[in-house]
């Protein structure tokens, strides 16, 4: 009973320990690997926008073995990346479908628009 109180407080502790086991993987990776996807992460703190946590952990998920796979097999950075690092890294978060935090600001603005058009208060 205590578990569920806790975590419909602070969210799911499972997905707080599979965060935890993936940031741990990141750090074990070999340079120039770990640097390169710690930047990419905090660009997709920002960019990602993701709110569902499963989706996210999806992602990161898939993220740290891509270069886990590229330090076994000694594949370089920049040919995982491309020569634009940004756009590798917006059609990689692209590719994860799950909730971001702007779709509840399209939903209220589409509500507030529709409102309006009917004479309502927004």
């Amino acid at each position: 009973m205590a578990a569920k109180w806790i975590e419909f407080v602070t969210g799911s502790l499972e997905e707080k320990k599979r965060y935890r086991q993936y940031r741990a993987r990141i750090e074990a990776l070999p340079e120039p690997y770990a640097d390169t996807a710690k930047a990419f992460q905090r660009y997709f703190m920002y960019y990602g926008g993701v709110v569902d946590g499963e989706t996210t952990l999806t992602m990161m998920g898939d993220f740290v073995e891509l270069w886990e796979r590229a330090a076994a097999d000694g594949t370089s950075v920049r040919a995982i990346v491309g020569a634009d690092p940004v756009e590798f890294a917006e059609t990689f978060a692209q590719a994860y479908a799950g909730k971001h935090w702007i779709d509840k600001e399209r939903a209220r603005l589409t509500k507030a628009v529709e409102d309006a058009e009917r004479g309502g208060s927004a």
